[in-house]
């Protein structure tokens, strides 16, 4: 298992994960980082807990925004079903590890 240390809203988090995911956790580390930013710009600072969760909300908007597009293009049906398929199968995944970062940020 690696470990790296992420920084969201100035604060760091060490976070373990699988060898060889350190670049791409870094990656959705930024991408929550400026969500977080975006949303101090535009409430101001607030409580870390307040702003993970209107982050938190944000980003499943975000997901469910994805989701209703596959299920759009799978209506088109042939090659689009299969594609719109995969594509679903991908959020899926990726919707389970960024709870699985959640879960992490919170025991740390």
């Amino acid at each position: 298992m690696a470990q790296i240390t992420v920084s969201i809203n100035g604060r760091s988090y060490p976070i373990v994960c699988d060898d060889g995911q350190e670049a791409h956790l870094s990656r959705l580390a930024r991408y929550i980082d400026q969500r977080a930013s975006e949303l101090v710009a535009a409430v101001g600072q607030t409580s870390e807990a307040r702003l993970l969760v209107m982050v938190s909300l944000l980003m499943a908007d975000e997901l469910s925004d994805a989701y209703a597009e596959v299920k759009r293009m799978g209506g088109a049906g042939g090659d689009g079903a299969a594609a719109g398929e995969g594509l679903a199968n991908a959020l899926d995944s990726l919707a389970r590890r960024i709870e699985t970062i959640a879960e992490r940020l919170e025991r740390a």
